[in-house]
């Protein structure tokens, strides 16, 4: 199953670090304050969040940052971020 969510109807002040939080909770049917250790990982266990959220920060000169995506393996599921905004949320193929 996907998860996908639009950055571009979401709250401009969450951070992208947070919309994947927020996305894996949905996913989960939990509060995102509850995507926490010990059940959950952190997620600057598996990724620096601030570089996260500044990658598809828009440059210098204010032009957006329009190519590319990154991908990496979260709470057991695949995350993918796309220079757009948007976050997708996939099943790892060993967890389901």
């Amino acid at each position: 199953m996907l998860l996908s969510v639009d950055r571009s109807q979401a709250d401009s002040d969450q951070s992208l670090s947070f919309e994947i939080i927020a996305a894996i909770a949905e996913r989960e049917g939990v509060d995102p304050i509850d995507i926490e250790p010990p059940k959950y990982d952190a997620l600057y266990e598996t990724i620096n969040p601030e570089a996260l959220d500044s990658l598809f920060a828009p440059r210098a000169n204010g032009t957006a940052r329009t190519t590319g995506h990154v991908e990496f393996p979260y709470c057991g599921y695949l995350v993918v971020v796309s220079s757009d905004g948007d976050v997708e949320i996939r099943e790892l193929p060993d967890h389901g």
